[in-house]
Formats: C-alpha cells, sequence, structure tokens
C-alpha cells in the first residue's frame, strides 16, 4: 500500500526530494520543510502527482 511519491519545493517548483507514504492512512497530499538547494534555504515542499 506504500507509494512513492516527489516532493517538490513551493518556491522554485524543483523536485528535491523523493519519499514514501501511506496512502491508506494519508489519502492527503504531504507537506514538509525540507531544505531547497537552489534557495540554499529551508522551504515548504508539498507532493506532486
Amino acid at each position: 500500500m506504500r507509494v512513492v511519491v516527489t516532493l517538490a519545493c513551493t518556491e522554485t517548483g524543483d523536485r528535491n526530494y523523493t519519499t514514501t507514504k501511506n496512502k491508506k492512512t494519508h489519502p492527503e497530499r504531504m507537506e514538509l520543510r525540507k531544505y531547497c538547494p537552489r534557495l540554499r534555504k529551508y522551504t515548504l515542499h508539498r507532493e506532486t502527482r
């Protein structure tokens, strides 16, 4: 039931990270504060489809 999702920076649009999530327990889109290498700071990253 776990699927691989890609996380994209909300400010630059770069797809910097991949992770897995359980779609059964968390059907909504994932949002995490991760490091963006282009901006050299922590930004909000959202799950892309």
